[in-house]
């Protein structure tokens, strides 16, 4: 089979002679691995410098879409605003469309109502009527990268993000090792079911701490919103006298922290998800545990990559979960 490029060009790209490069092609004996590096190296750059040729004087309007509280789509906004100048010389732009709280029909009608877009990166419940809107747009070809939380069974191009159930592992990991032999249950929050990557998170936390013998204490349905966060946790917590450690999966940290405060109740552990200004205050403070985390800008960057990859604007490379940092009051980047 023919290389996508002439030996010429590679020659000309490497510095090395065309037969060189004709014997490193066909996988020939006696070529020393640095000249295959080099060759591999020159056949790189030349894909770099096609795609920049394709994106040249090409302009993208991309949508992001979330149902998310404000700390968390704020700095996600930040991060694609971030990241748009990295596509040059093609010009992208981005729209946003983000809200806090609402039915599933409210995040159908956005989708339905997105026009001239490029393609969708999309935080949304896992619902049959999201799918069925994914799967409109992917049929209109504007392509739909789920970010945070998947919706596995549509026609979505790709997910970003963390392994959630990994995530939730992780959680109870730390959450064993730092409680030890203290007596103690054990609080989840979570915004709200539908999302499937809290799902996945509170599924992995539960299966790492059976047989630990502490009971697990669920709320939700509180979309992170610290008002009615606080109301829930505080609830549970007059409930259960024995709870005095956190997994918070969805957010609304400073009213779980204030639920504790109120009824003058000790947190032991507490372990939350993503370092927005929230949750970087409350570490500095000493009242949370450990973030787990992941960097912002990357998920921005591969997200808009994998729409301009399935438009055909750039070469598709291999996508991998993002890697989880575990962030301490000692490690927080500044």
């Amino acid at each position: 089979m023919p290389h996508r490029y002439k030996v010429r060009e590679i020659a000309q790209q490497s510095g090395l002679s065309e037969a060189t490069v004709d014997r490193v092609l066909h996988r020939r004996p006696g070529v020393r691995e640095n000249t295959r590096a080099e060759v591999e190296q020159a056949i790189a750059d030349l894909d770099k410098q096609r795609a920049q040729l394709r994106l040249n004087g090409r302009r993208y309007l991309i949508d992001v879409v979330m149902q998310t509280p404000h700390r968390f789509s704020d700095a996600f906004r930040a991060a694609i605003e971030a990241e748009l100048p990295a596509f040059a010389p093609a010009m992208v732009r981005a729209r946003f469309h983000l809200w806090e709280s609402g039915p599933t029909d409210q995040m159908v009608e956005v989708l339905h109502g997105l026009r001239g877009s490029h393609g969708v990166v999309l935080k949304a419940q896992d619902a049959p009527d999201v799918v069925e809107a994914i799967d409109g747009l992917v049929e209109a070809g504007i392509p739909v990268v789920t970010y945070a939380t998947d919706v596995p069974t549509s026609s979505r191009c790709g997910y970003v993000g963390i392994d959630n159930h990994g995530a939730g592992l992780t959680a109870a990991y730390l959450m064993r090792q730092w409680l030890g032999s203290t007596p103690s249950d054990v609080l989840i929050t979570l915004s709200r079911t539908v999302f499937r990557g809290e799902g996945e998170r509170e599924v992995g936390f539960r299966t790492a701490l059976r047989g630990s013998g502490r009971t697990i204490v669920e709320v939700s349905d509180s979309d992170g919103i610290d008002a009615t966060n606080e109301r829930l946790v505080l609830e549970a917590l007059e409930q259960n006298p024995a709870v005095s450690a956190v997994y918070s999966v969805g957010g609304g940290n400073t009213a779980t922290v204030a639920a504790f405060d109120r009824l003058g109740r000790a947190c032991q552990v507490f372990i939350a998800h993503d370092l927005d200004a929230d949750n970087r205050r409350l570490l500095r403070e000493g009242r949370i545990s450990a973030v787990l985390h992941n960097d912002l800008r990357a998920d921005a960057r591969l997200g808009m990559r994998l729409i301009l990859q399935e438009r055909g604007a750039l070469p598709a490379e291999p996508t991998r979960p993002a890697p989880i940092q575990v962030v301490t009051p000692y490690n927080l980047p500044l």
